[in-house]
């Protein structure tokens, strides 16, 4: 079994729940993969793109993986393991189900019109720590994903946090309800998860039947 982690939009390897997942998986003796889903170019950043580079990362051979996803690495997780067999479990951290109609409302109807008319939109990204341009492809790829496809019976654990402020939790309780593979853990924390780390390293140890 391999297991990849995906950070979060905006984010890096090099956040602490990244890090912090790959000491306690070195702990046990197993590598945490880590791509830089940023691919050393944030403004061309789409979904699709992210999917593209993780895909490539996955072996040749039939070797079994674990995808752990936060946040937009999550939802990014779900769409890998619907087309991959590969994926043979998710750990989705607040994954990003819905995450355009929750996000866009907060820009408002002028930042987004300035944003398809100049092409650009500065975010802060966390990773950098600074400002940095996000194309308009982001949007209008990101729109092409319709979560209703992912229906692939993958054993998913979600941990969400229920005073998540960017993605509500109603989210992964929706995703969840139809979805009798999945196992919901709401913990009383935001949307960065950091009150929990020990407890969602026990969870992930649970689920994955780590040592």
């Amino acid at each position: 079994m391999r297991y990849i982690y995906l950070h979060g939009f905006a984010s890096s390897p090099n956040s602490y729940k990244a890090q912090d997942l790959v000491n306690r998986f070195a702990e046990i003796n197993i590598k945490l993969e880590t791509p830089d889903l940023n691919a050393g170019d944030f403004s061309h950043l789409t979904i699709t793109r992210q999917i593209n580079q993780v895909t490539a990362l996955f072996p040749n051979d039939s070797t079994p993986l674990t995808l752990i996803g936060s946040s937009l690495g999550g939802l990014t997780a779900a769409y890998l393991a619907q087309k991959n067999i590969q994926v043979q479990r998710l750990v989705l951290l607040a994954p990003a189900f819905g995450f355009l109609s929750h996000w866009l409302p907060t820009l408002g109807e002028k930042k987004l019109q300035l944003w398809q008319e100049q092409n650009s939109l500065m975010v802060y990204h966390y990773g950098e720590q600074r400002e940095l341009p996000l194309h308009y492809d982001f949007l209008q790829d990101a729109s092409l994903y319709q979560e209703e496809i992912l229906q692939r019976s993958v054993p998913t654990l979600i941990l969400h946090g229920t005073t998540d402020e960017v993605i509500p939790i109603d989210a992964s309780r929706d995703f969840a309800k139809f979805r009798p593979w999945v196992r919901l853990a709401e913990l009383e924390d935001d949307h960065f998860l950091g009150k929990f780390s020990l407890k969602i390293w026990q969870a992930i140890q649970e689920f994955c039947e780590l040592p």
